[in-house]
């Protein structure tokens, strides 16, 4: 406040009157705190309008910033108050319906949805958790496609329920979308089952040449003892027609060597006969595997099976590996026959494969109880093991550590498919050397039939 002479303190003189004259220099200091108390008030107000100005502007950039959002998404927007009445849109939603937004908003959700639509209205305003429906909506035309649109709660600053916020597009859209997934998904089954039919050939192919190895013996016995015994046909033909010519009996019988044929017929009908008992039993063991139908499951021997693989295996390919086979007595498990021979035929044929070049070769086929209710089919070699890096990769389809034109990359996929179908699991189990695999099943109800 100016006051005489320049003094901000002359007022305190007239108040305080003559007396007062001693208190002239704390006035005046006063006043000059205040007048710098008024200057720091009048600079914080012109850095918080500065400030007011600068967050102004960013709501603004950021209010345009989610208004050119909302207007850039292709499926419609519709905001909704408690009481179900729009509260904004965007231009998404404008174009669908061909009215304009002021004529929208303010207007009740009911108002805009198809007749038979309207019931959802006031659930999808009230509604306390996200929902999915079918709706329609009112257009200049008509009514619009079936839109598939999902709501979800909206809440104020206080977290309270202040409506609803619902977004959609047109079910065809999303049913093409389907349909071409579906399309996709059909295709990759398609050529999956191509795949797996390959590697099955290719199984077929191993195990018609186990079984070719297999029988050439026991038919190459039977044919060498046949034509023995023809030769031993004719001679006793000869000795009885010239017999009854009126020949010496004794000359003739020396002469025809009868003794030795009648001493050779024992062990060359005999051996005739194990040997179409085993043709008989590989026969068998091929009806077993091959007739086997889809869902028919019953127990199955397991020492048996083991055995049949491992002969099959190492026919089919020819090493001269050691394979020991040792099983549980009893042991049996539920399953196909035919599927669970593969899987461990697959098995030995890689266990075999991995030993080659070694060398002291071994293979090592185990069964035995793996609890109370599984058994447990252990396939060992001594070969190189299974690396760190590689082993959450075996069973992955196509992936495989063999050359060009050995493996596909599908036998320990298609293996551990057929143990997870049977309620059991393949893995790759620990081992001091080389690598092993543990085929677990669920264990046998019943002993399997022999005469099967």
């Amino acid at each position: 406040m100016p006051t005489e002479k320049g003094r901000p303190d002359r007022l305190l003189d007239h108040v305080a009157g003559p007396g007062t004259a001693a208190l002239d220099g704390a006035g005046e200091a006063m006043w000059l705190d205040v007048i710098a108390k008024m200057d720091e008030v009048y600079s914080d107000l012109l850095r918080y309008e500065t400030d007011l100005e600068a967050k102004n502007s960013e709501l603004e950039e950021a209010q345009a910033f989610i208004s050119s959002v909302i207007a850039s998404v292709s499926d419609i927007l519709v905001v909704v108050d408690a009481a179900g009445r729009i509260v904004q849109v965007n231009p998404a939603f404008v174009r669908l319906t061909g009215v304009s937004e002021a004529e929208i908003v303010g207007s009740a959700l009911a108002a805009r949805l198809a007749p038979a639509d309207r019931d959802a209205a006031a659930g999808i305003a009230g509604a306390a958790q996200p929902s999915d429906r079918e709706l329609r909506f009112l257009t200049r035309d008509g009514v619009s496609d079936l839109m598939a649109v999902a709501s979800s709660p909206r809440l104020d600053h206080a977290g309270r329920r202040a409506g609803a916020v619902l977004t959609g597009r047109p079910i065809g859209e999303l049913r093409r979308a389907y349909e071409a997934l579906h399309r996709a998904h059909q295709e990759l089954q398609q050529a999956q089952r191509k795949l797996v039919e390959q590697e099955k050939m290719a199984s077929l192919g191993r195990l018609v040449a186990g079984v070719a190895h297999e029988l050439n013996n026991p038919i190459s016995f039977v044919y060498g003892n046949i034509h023995t015994l023809d030769r031993y046909r004719t001679r006793l033909t000869g000795y009885l027609d010239a017999l009854h010519r009126g020949g010496d009996p004794d000359e003739l019988r020396r002469s025809h060597r009868i003794d030795a044929v009648v001493e050779d017929l024992a062990p060359l009908i005999e051996g005739t006969l194990e040997g179409a008992v085993r043709i008989a039993d590989i026969v068998r063991n091929l009806r077993r595997l091959s007739f086997t139908r889809p869902g028919d499951r019953r127990p199955v021997d397991l020492e048996r099976l083991v055995r049949t693989a491992a002969t099959w295996a190492a026919k089919a390919k020819g090493d001269a590996v050691a394979i020991s086979v040792s099983a549980e007595p009893g042991a049996t498990a539920e399953g196909q026959e035919g599927q669970l021979h593969q899987v461990v035929v697959n098995l030995i044929e890689n266990a075999i494969d991995a030993v080659r070049g070694r060398p002291d070769p071994r293979v090592e086929v185990s069964v035995g109880a793996a609890g109370p209710d599984m058994v447990e089919i252990r396939v060992a070699d001594n070969g190189p093991g299974v690396a760190p890096e590689i082993a959450d990769k075996i069973f992955e389809p196509f992936f495989t550590t063999k050359t060009v034109g050995e493996g596909t990359g599908l036998g320990l996929w298609i293996s551990y498919s057929i143990a997870r179908e049977h309620g059991g699991e393949l893995a790759l189990a620990p081992s001091a050397e080389g690598a092993a695999f543990a085929l677990r099943l669920p264990r046998g109800r019943a002993e399997p039939d022999a005469g099967a």
